[in-house]
């Protein structure tokens, strides 16, 4: 296996130094040609009739299938979902939360996952991380755990600075149901999902699939209360009677059906995935890491941590990204934070990191 041949799959790098797994991921031509593909069929045979239904629905347990996989779960433990925050509201919807309940969070979420915790009326207490190396983040999120606390919910890797937070540890510490935003790894560091007790995954960012696509993983689906029902939730129902028995497993939490191109765009990410893609993301993050550090940027993202790396930048960040931009380097700025950050995947080489420091140079 050649990873220069498994980089040539993606368009984008032979543009650019594609630095942005962490919103989207870059799109091979196998994705791209799959959903095309079917957009073709669509357009020239229509979206109907019964073989056209049916092979949706094959696809949908083949995707279920290859996520499970890859997060290391059975695939009657996998809904499909659009995004991370849809797997969110599913899990909120269904726990019986109320205003003298408290939901344990931290101060490194995305407003995709506190947005949502906020809404429920539950009381939020939230673990400050930020001032904190990655080895306390344990304690401080353990010390915010109550009597009242009925569940932790925290990213399984920090958006803002990459570091890997305990959630499996905590759940076993605690004994309290543990709600995992897992944005920033599934796909990009070694999951296994069924540590926990719910985890979202986002396919378009760092399984580079289409846009609207990702899962939940429930590890006991009796025990979560179906409230977001929709047609691909059910086994069978009587319009008669207004019954309906739901589907085994976590397929009953479907929210609905995703688009049949991007499901087969997403089915097409999944299918190859190169051996040794954690081993190689691992180690491209490091050379990353150490060399911006050398070349003379604050670092803030620690060693051996996930596959973001954070450096503080003066000015205007949405400026400096821009800029980078320009000179074919895409990344992201996070608003207000004062930060850079690279999303490094085993797609990436040294020659990303070259017009990287390269383009940081050149921008001061």
């Amino acid at each position: 296996m050649s990873w220069a041949v498994e980089r040539a799959r993606f368009p984008v790098l032979e543009r650019h130094a594609y630095l942005n797994a962490g919103t989207f991921g870059p799109l091979a031509r196998d994705t791209i040609e799959a959903t095309a593909e079917l957009e073709a069929w669509e357009a020239e045979h229509g979206r109907g009739g019964r073989a056209y239904f049916d092979a949706m629905l094959e696809r949908r347990e083949r995707v279920r299938a290859l996520v499970a996989a890859e997060v290391g779960v059975g695939a009657d433990r996998v809904a499909l979902t659009s995004s991370t925050t849809q797997g969110v509201h599913i899990v909120l919807a269904g726990l019986p939360l109320g205003p003298d309940d408290e939901i344990v969070t931290t101060d490194h979420e995305h407003f995709g996952l506190t947005g949502p915790l906020v809404a429920t009326g539950a009381g939020v207490r939230v673990a400050r991380l930020r001032p904190l190396p990655a080895a306390e983040a344990f304690d401080a999120i353990r010390a915010e755990v109550t009597p009242r606390t009925k569940l932790i919910a925290l990213s399984h890797v920090s958006w803002i600075d990459g570091r890997v937070l305990p959630c499996a540890e905590l759940r076993v510490a605690t004994g309290v149901p543990v709600l995992v935003d897992g944005a920033q790894s599934a796909g990009a560091i070694h999951v296994d999902a069924g540590a926990v007790d719910f985890y979202t995954v986002s396919a378009q960012k760092w399984l580079c699939a289409p846009a609207g696509t990702g899962a939940l993983v429930v590890r006991d689906p009796d025990a979560l209360r179906m409230t977001l029902v929709a047609y691909p939730s059910q086994q069978a129902y009587s319009i008669e009677e207004a019954t309906f028995e739901p589907k085994p497993g976590a397929a009953r939490f479907d929210p609905g059906f995703a688009p049949p191109a991007a499901l087969a765009g997403l089915e097409a990410a999944l299918t190859r995935l190169p051996d040794g893609r954690y081993e190689r993301a691992r180690e491209l993050t490091e050379r990353f890491r150490e060399a911006l550090a050398e070349a003379g940027h604050d670092v803030v993202t620690e060693p051996r941590q996930g596959t973001l790396v954070t450096w503080r930048s003066p000015g205007d960040t949405a400026a400096t990204a821009a800029a980078l931009y320009e000179r074919g380097v895409v990344l992201r700025d996070l608003p207000g934070a004062g930060l850079l950050r690279a999303s490094i995947g085993w797609w990436n080489d040294e020659t990303d990191l070259e017009r990287l420091l390269d383009a940081l140079a050149a921008v001061g």
